[in-house]
C-alpha cells in the first residue's frame, strides 16, 4: 500500500495555521455524517473542498484525499446494505460506521500535526 503523500509544491505554506485549519476541516467535516445521515460525511469534506481547494496544495491533496475515503465508504456501506438482506451486512455496516469514525479522526489529529494521511481501503478515484 503506498503510504507517500501527494508532492506538495514548496510554495504551499505548510506552517500555516489557515492552511492548517482547512486541511483539519477537510477531513473532520466528515463527522457530519453521525448528524446527517446518508450523504452528510462526503457533504462536507466536499463543500470544504471545492472551497479552498484553490488556496493550497495541501488542502487539495487532503480534500482528494477525504472525499476518495467517504466515496470508498459509500460504496462499502451500499455492498453491506444489500447483505442486510442475509443477515450478515447488519454486523458490517456497525463496523464500517466505527471504521469510518476513528480513521477520520486519526486523520484530522494527523492532519492537525502537519502530517499527510493516507486512508486505509480507499478507493482512488479522485486525482
Amino acid at each position: 500500500m503506498d503510504q507517500q503523500p501527494p508532492p506538495v509544491p514548496s510554495s504551499a505554506p505548510s506552517s500555516s495555521t489557515d492552511t492548517r485549519t482547512w486541511v483539519v476541516l477537510c477531513h473532520a467535516s466528515a463527522l457530519l455524517g453521525l448528524f446527517f445521515h446518508f450523504l452528510g460525511h462526503l457533504l462536507g469534506p466536499l463543500i470544504v473542498w471545492l472551497a479552498k481547494r484553490g488556496d493550497s496544495a495541501e488542502i487539495d491533496a487532503h480534500g482528494k484525499e477525504s472525499l476518495n475515503f467517504q466515496i470508498s465508504m459509500l460504496i462499502y456501506d451500499a455492498i453491506a446494505a444489500i447483505l442486510c438482506l442475509a443477515l450478515i451486512g447488519i454486523p458490517i455496516l456497525i463496523a464500517l460506521w466505527i471504521l469510518n469514525t476513528v480513521l477520520v479522526i486519526i486523520a484530522s489529529v494527523k492532519a492537525s500535526e502537519g502530517k499527510f494521511y493516507r486512508y486505509p481501503f480507499t478507493i482512488r478515484l479522485i486525482n
